[in-house]
Order: C-alpha cells, then structure tokens, then sequence
C-alpha cells in the first residue's frame, strides 16, 4: 500500500491506480466531485485516464445542487 495525500490526509491506495477507481475506492461518485491533482483541475472526462503515485495531493470538491 503507498499514500497519496486527500483533502490534507495521508490516504492509503493500491496502485496502480486510477483517479476514477481511488474516488470509487472512497465512496465517491466521480460525477459528483471537482479534483484538483497536484494542482492542476482534471476534467471528469480524465479520471479514468489519469493514473495516481505515492504522495499526489489530491483536493477534492462536492458537488451540492441547491437554490
């Protein structure tokens, strides 16, 4: 198991592993979350695509419907 960081937690993952499948792993629907990795927005259309290391800084972001 190696670490990225989420939110500031150190946060445990099996890698490989995509941004997509470490949301899911958290019990996060990708569609419902803004993530910022390592700085950089990622567009939903990318979490499958993109892969996470040992010690990325995710920051992740509910999305909440109201008026």
């Amino acid at each position: 198991m190696k670490t990225v960081i989420a939110n500031g937690l150190a946060t445990a993952v099996t890698l490989p592993c995509s941004l997509q499948e470490f949301l899911v792993q958290q019990g996060l629907p990708p569609r419902s979350v803004v993530v910022e990795l390592n700085g950089e927005a990622v567009a939903p259309s990318e979490f499958a695509e993109r892969p996470l290391h040992p010690g990325d800084r995710l920051e992740i972001v509910r999305i909440v419907a109201g008026g």
